[in-house]
């Protein structure tokens, strides 16, 4: 029998060698930002929204298109309902599938608003309908709300897809707490509607694991690079108020602790940068996958910090390869 490893990664793309010039630039300017700035936690998770919205933060200014067009969807709350936001692909483009997008932010931070241009993108380089949803947000709505109303906005779009936005939910996904969440919802649809099928997952540098991997308690820089323990740890206390390490592995808050032999997964894309605490996550979760016998395709992107992917495409050249990933990867699903 051959000494062959069985399981093998490309450990080159991990070596800081191979950073390159522009990558190191992001995230010298970037850690300069942070050196300077507030944590959430510091001036409450109200203020930061807005400072967020209003471009400073280390993430650029939010710029609501006009093409996309705001909503809201029943919610299992009598008289409440969950606010939303589609785009669509331009004036004349047929609709080819739904995407339900879960922000990402710590379950603090951001809402359906926020991504317009990153989301219209998706919506262009695929000819999908994208819904971004706005549940609720921590600490003011911990667990479970956020995800309830995550599940809420699939059930209804298994059902109302096709004859609201011309076609049926294809696929879900998000970044970072919204990946998280996309897996979590994923979780319930396999569950709650077993003759659904999603085409497939979009899972940005997301958190599987709550109770912290090596990686999340490891990172370190001189200067926090926009996410690291301490700031992870206060989200998910907002997120998971008085729960301890082990209380928070419990599957329904940490999907990485499901047993994905039971179910019947779809497809799904991995993106991490390796300067990124939730590393470990994306490779844990991707390789977990694999090994249920679903295909996880695990994109790693050498230097790249904590929600690389959202920045303006234009002018942060690993943003432009990973949305080049997502929008090849969606495309490929559809044929």
């Amino acid at each position: 029998m051959s000494l062959q490893s069985d399981v093998t990664i490309n450990a080159s793309l991990f070596d800081p060698k191979s950073i390159s010039d522009s990558a190191h630039a992001l995230n010298d300017n970037l850690m300069g930002v942070m050196k300077n700035a507030p944590k959430w936690y510091e001036v409450g998770a109200e203020k930061y929204r807005q400072m967020r919205k209003n471009g400073e933060t280390p993430f650029p200014k939010s710029v609501v298109l006009e093409s996309g067009r705001s909503f809201s969807i029943p919610s299992r709350d009598a008289g409440r309902k969950i606010p939303c936001r589609v785009l669509q692909p331009e004036q004349g483009e047929p609709v080819r599938g739904v995407f339900m997008h879960i922000h990402g932010g710590g379950w603090v931070l951001m809402g359906e608003t926020d991504q317009d241009v990153m989301l219209k993108s998706m919506a262009d380089g695929a000819n999908l309908a994208v819904i971004s949803v706005g549940y609720r947000l921590a600490p003011e709505n911990p667990f479970p709300k956020g995800p309830e109303d995550c599940v809420d906005v699939a059930e209804w779009l298994v059902e109302h897809a096709k004859e609201e936005f011309g076609a049926e939910l294809k696929f879900m996904g998000g970044e970072s707490a919204g990946a998280h969440l996309s897996v979590l919802t994923l979780f319930h649809l396999l569950s709650a509607k077993p003759s659904f099928h999603l085409s497939g997952l979009v899972l940005n540098f997301g958190a599987f694991d709550l109770s912290f991997l090596p990686q999340a308690r490891n990172f370190s820089k001189p200067v926090t690079l926009i996410l690291d323990y301490d700031i992870m740890e206060h989200f998910i206390e907002a997120f998971l108020p008085g729960l301890t390490p082990d209380q928070r592995k419990d599957p329904s808050m940490s999907p990485m602790y499901r047993d994905l032999t039971a179910l019947k997964l779809p497809s799904a894309l991995f993106t991490c940068g390796t300067e990124d605490c939730l590393l470990d996550d994306t490779m844990f979760m991707g390789v977990k996958w694999q090994m249920a016998g679903a295909e996880a395709i695990i994109k790693i992107f050498p230097g790249g910090p904590h929600g690389f992917i959202m920045f303006p495409q234009d002018q942060v050249e690993q943003a432009k390869e990973g949305m080049d990933i997502v929008k090849q990867y969606l495309v490929s699903k559809l044929q």
